[in-house]
C-alpha cells in the first residue's frame, strides 16, 4: 500500500464534528489540525451572492424558518448558523460566511485547496449559467486553489466552458452509465460515497483523482488508498488527522 496517498485528507465542511459546519471557525480548526484540503457548499442569496451553507432551508443550521433564497447576502451575514440542535447556545453569534470570506483564508497559503460544491437547489432556483458564473467571478483571484464540484453534470460542464478552474463530479451512482459520462467529461476529480462502491474492487482509473467521502476510520482510509483513492473526505477531522499522523510517524 502506498501510504503517501493518505496525506490527502479533505475536511468535509471544515472541522464539522467540533464546530458548526461550513463556518470560519470550522475551516480554521481544520487548517490548524494540518489539513490542507477543505470542502464546502455554496448557495446563492436572493441577490445572487455566493454564501457558504449546505442546506438552502435555514432550520437545521440556524433554527429559523425560511430559505437562503428569501434573503439578500447582507441579511444572511447577520443570521446565526450555530446549529442549535447540535450545540445549543455554545456558538451563539456565529454568522454565515460569504464565499469570499472563506477564500480570504487562502491569502499567503498556496498549499490550501478548496473544493466548492455548488448545490442543486440553487441551480434549480437561479439557473445553471447564473449560478456558475457568479461563483466563478468570486473565485477568480483564487481559481488555481479551487475546484468546482456538483452532482449536476450540466453545472460542471458550464464551469469548464465559462472558466478555467478544475472541476469535479459528485457521483450519484458508481456504475457503467456514470462511467461513460465521466470518461467523456474527463473531470479532474471524481467524488463518491464509499458506501456506493463495490466491495474490494479497484477504482476505475483515468486522468481524474478519486475523492471518497464519509470516511471516518483509518482502516477504511487505508483500504480505499489500496484500491486507488487519492483523497478521503471526512467529518472526523481531528481523529483522522491524528491517525494519519501516527501512521506516518510509525513508518
Amino acid at each position: 500500500m502506498n501510504s503517501e496517498r493518505l496525506i490527502h485528507l479533505v475536511a468535509q465542511r471544515g472541522n464539522a464534528a467540533e464546530f458548526p459546519e461550513n463556518t470560519l471557525p470550522a475551516f480554521l480548526s481544520a487548517l490548524e489540525l494540518g489539513v490542507r484540503f477543505l470542502e464546502l457548499d455554496v448557495h446563492l442569496s436572493r441577490d445572487g451572492v455566493p454564501v457558504v451553507v449546505h442546506d438552502h432551508l435555514l432550520l437545521r443550521t440556524t433554527g429559523l424558518p425560511g430559505s437562503v433564497f428569501d434573503h439578500d447576502a447582507s441579511e444572511l451575514a447577520r443570521i446565526e448558523v450555530n446549529e442549535p440542535q447540535r450545540f445549543g447556545d455554545r456558538y451563539s453569534g456565529l454568522r454565515m460566511p460569504l464565499l469570499r470570506e472563506v477564500l480570504a483564508l487562502l491569502a499567503g497559503h498556496p498549499e490550501i485547496t478548496l473544493f466548492i460544491e455548488i448545490r442543486q437547489a440553487s441551480l434549480t432556483q437561479f439557473g445553471h449559467d447564473h449560478v456558475v458564473s457568479q461563483v466563478l467571478e468570486v473565485i477568480k483571484p483564487w481559481r488555481s486553489q479551487c475546484a468546482l464540484l456538483s452532482v449536476d453534470l450540466a453545472a460542471i460542464h458550464r464551469a469548464r466552458r465559462l472558466g478555467d478552474a478544475p472541476i469535479g463530479w459528485v457521483l450519484s451512482d458508481y456504475d457503467n452509465h456514470s462511467r461513460l459520462k465521466y470518461e467523456a467529461l474527463q473531470p479532474q476529480f471524481l467524488f463518491c460515497n464509499h458506501e456506493k462502491l463495490p466491495p474490494l474492487e479497484r477504482l476505475w482509473q483515468g486522468p481524474w483523482r478519486w475523492v471518497i467521502y464519509e470516511v471516518a476510520t483509518l482502516p477504511l482510509a487505508m483500504s480505499l488508498a489500496e484500491r486507488g483513492a487519492h483523497y478521503v473526505q471526512t467529518r472526523a477531522v481531528r481523529e483522522m488527522s491524528n491517525a494519519l499522523r501516527g501512521l506516518r510517524t510509525a513508518q
